[in-house]
């Protein structure tokens, strides 16, 4: 019987049940399979994982047990370089010091030892009562005075005994007042001959007297031309104007140009008394605050034992907050507090370490941050902020001298012994008369002192202004750099000049910022041969080298122009150092800079100890930037070093990364251009406990010879510019 067309197209185009059966289980046991597979090979991976993990903690084991054995050694052999270096140092600079004494006890020009009191006294009343005026003969004499301050300021930076540093402090101090009341002195003799040194065209007397150190521009009005606005002095780039009320009165004025600065250290000084005044009223209240929580736990202990626990524990807590805050005062960084609780664990007091840190020495190359000072008076210059550079404008209205007259061939002169006196200026409620001048309007509320007076200032030649100059003023009451009373700035760059408006007639400076070249960009040290390295800082604004050869140091910039005083010289590292800062070119930091700049905190202790031991190596190893640094955190650096025997640049790829600590230091297996931090060792690398001898293990026999061969001058010199610039936490 034939089958059916419907039954038959239904099997030929379906799937039987035990069909679909047998797919299943051929699927399913397929997934279980692979499945199997899956999971075998994740166990294997994780397997091999853990063999790796195994291998690799049992190489860290064996690595940190080779550490540890070695660390002793280690860091006995660099203690041992370091106090070589450090006594050899010593001893050199006491020879330094003797042979400086002898040789000035041998110096025969006639000038005053201004270490001996008696000579300097005599010398100082003798300059003093000297009847010799003249303008030139007091600029020599003004000279040879400012040799004798140098000299102080040389015996200062030794740090003597306390009683003789205020021998030495009083000492300047009279120096500088006597250079002052000279050039007074001089200025009323100029003054008192104005008649015979008149201009024709003008009438008036105009005159420039300068050297080296001085300039003196003086201005008299003999003339009283109503029409009189101002006066330029075209060969100094000075100038001034005068509103019409003084044009007409028998007036001197003077523009006095200093290229020292005696009146800053008046400011810093207040400010060093308000910070210990701070810092003491701080320590004070702590010491309340520890006197209560004690109290509060001696009445806690007898309570229940469950309360006297709460009592203990909040005294703990209390103590441990009071440690952290005067912590904070010696320190402001976070980042140093691990190192300053050490320091305040070992010290007797807190007062005693207060008192330390106030009167550190200035060399240490961390001395502990104080809080900046902080006056309600926002006029007032913090010169921790602010440079003044250029020196000190003394900008003077005198009342004119009695001029000579000349009577049937007899010249006659009224002789007065008031000395050089100030015209008032302006006077409160008054009016400015004179029987010889023009009266202002009776009627008029105009008085002087909404009448300000004008200058124009040429920047001095041997300053860089990396950016336009600020003006401030001085307080002599307040001894302070104030910004108020001043007007109408405006600058000229292409001239270089500064115009402005003061209420009155005040000494002024220019002013720059102290950190406007921080943070900086990236910094390389470079080895030029045996005792001889290149030091090349980018700054925000300006790059700067110096070029270091044994003891002595020579700067190198873009900016060469009106630096020819300074550029291509030899100097020791603190002459370079106040150099640079006078010229304005400042890559040096001190306490109080990380108020000012944006930094990377990291251990001082830790950084020091670096900065010791790349010194150590910069003869024959490169150093340089890594952008890493910034990245890790404040117990770890990162820097680049590579050998460089050859003088020149150093290959990009030549550079190797460092991870340093406290503990452990290690060479890294990735490179500065990758994307991301590993902290992986590079390979055939090994832990050792100091930077010196993790670099020695992969440096050639003639790099560790020259290493060997470094001069203790040379080392420290380095030392003291990576000290003084703090380049791991300034970049």
């Amino acid at each position: 019987m034939p089958p059916k067309d419907g039954k038959s197209a239904k099997k030929k185009g379906g799937i039987s049940k035990a069909e679909k059966e047998r797919l299943q289980r051929e699927e399913e046991e397929k997934r279980q399979r692979e499945a199997e597979e899956a999971r075998l090979i994740a166990e294997r991976e994780e397997n091999e994982r853990l063999e790796r993990e195994r291998i690799e903690q049992e190489k860290q084991h064996i690595l940190e047990l080779k550490d540890r054995e070695r660390r002793e050694d280690e860091l006995n052999e660099l203690r041992h370089i370091l106090d070589e270096n450090h006594f050899a140092v010593t001893v050199w600079e006491a020879e330094c010091r003797e042979k400086s004494k002898w040789e000035r006890y041998m110096l025969c020009d006639g000038s005053p030892d201004p270490s001996v009191q008696p000579e300097i006294n005599t010398y100082i009343s003798l300059w003093r009562d000297d009847s010799e005026n003249q303008i030139q003969k007091v600029l020599e004499e003004c000279a040879l005075t400012l040799e004798l301050e140098k000299e102080l300021d040389f015996l200062l930076g030794d740090g003597p005994e306390p009683s003789i540093a205020e021998q030495y402090q009083e000492t300047l101090l009279s120096l500088q007042n006597l250079i002052h009341y000279k050039l007074n002195q001089a200025t009323e003799e100029l003054l008192k001959f104005a008649n015979y040194n008149s201009d024709i065209d003008t009438g008036n007397m105009q005159t420039v007297v300068k050297d080296n150190n001085i300039t003196l521009c003086l201005w008299a009005n003999l003339n009283k031309n109503p029409r009189f606005k101002g006066y330029k002095f075209e060969e100094v780039g000075l100038g001034f104007e005068l509103p019409k009320p003084l044009a007409v009165i028998e007036v001197a004025v003077r523009i006095l140009h200093t290229r020292y600065d005696h009146l800053s250290h008046h400011s810093e000084r207040e400010q060093l008394q308000k910070r210990r005044s701070m810092m003491e009223a701080i320590l004070t209240q702590n010491t309340e605050s520890s006197a209560a929580v004690h109290n509060g736990k001696m009445e806690g202990e007898r309570d229940e034992s469950e309360s006297s626990k709460q009592v203990e524990e909040c005294h703990s807590v209390r103590s441990e907050s009071r440690k952290r805050s005067a912590v904070s005062v010696i320190s402001a960084k976070e980042g140093r507090k691990s190192s300053s609780v050490k320091l305040l664990e070992e010290g007797e007091s807190q007062m005693e370490e207060i008192t330390t840190t106030l009167e550190s020495d200035q060399h240490d190359p961390y001395p502990s941050p104080a809080e900046p000072v902080t006056d309600t008076d926002v006029h007032i210059v913090d010169l921790q902020q602010f440079t003044p550079l250029g020196g000190v404008f003394y900008f003077d209205l005198f009342h004119m001298p009695p001029q000579s007259r000349t009577v049937k061939g007899w010249e006659m002169r009224e002789l007065l012994d008031t000395g050089l006196q100030v015209f008032p200026y302006p006077t409160e409620q008054s009016r400015i008369q004179s029987s010889t001048s023009v009266k202002l309007d009776e009627h008029s509320n105009t008085t002087v002192a909404s009448l300000p007076v004008g200058v124009t200032v040429a920047l001095p030649h041997s300053v860089l202004f990396l950016e336009d100059p600020q003006v401030a003023r001085w307080d002599p009451i307040g001894q302070h750099w104030r910004t108020d009373c001043i007007s109408e700035t405006s600058y000229d760059a292409e001239s270089r000049t500064i115009s402005f408006q003061m209420t009155a007639f005040y000494a002024f400076t220019l002013l720059q910022e102290t950190y406007a070249n921080m943070p900086f960009q990236s910094w390389e040290l470079r080895p030029l041969g045996q005792d001889s390295a290149l030091f090349t800082i980018t700054g925000a604004l300006i790059e700067v080298s110096i070029t270091v050869k044994g003891k002595q140091c020579m700067l190198h910039t873009e900016e060469t122009k009106d630096l020819d005083h300074l550029l291509g010289k030899w100097m020791s590292p603190s002459e370079l150092q106040k150099a640079m800062r006078k010229a304005g070119i400042n890559i040096f930091v001190n306490e109080y800079s990380d108020k000012y700049v944006s930094i990377n905190l990291k251990d001082p202790l830790i950084e020091h100890a670096v900065y010791e031991q790349m010194a150590l190596m910069s003869s024959a190893v490169a150093f340089s930037w890594s952008r890493w640094n910034a990245q890790c955190r404040q117990e770890h650096l990162v820097l680049q070093a590579c050998e460089q025997m050859e003088v020149g640049p150093v290959a990009e790829e030549a550079w190797s990364l460092y991870l340093l600590g406290a503990q452990r230091n290690q060479h890294l297996k990735m490179k500065e251009q990758e994307d991301s931090f590993s902290p992986e060792l590079a390979e055939g690398s090994e832990f050792h406990s100091t930077f010196l001898h993790m670099l020695r293990q992969d440096m050639s026999t003639e790099g560790q010879a020259r290493v060997r061969q470094s001069h203790h001058l040379y080392i420290d010199t380095v030392q003291r510019l990576l000290c003084a610039t703090r380049v791991l936490t300034y970049s």
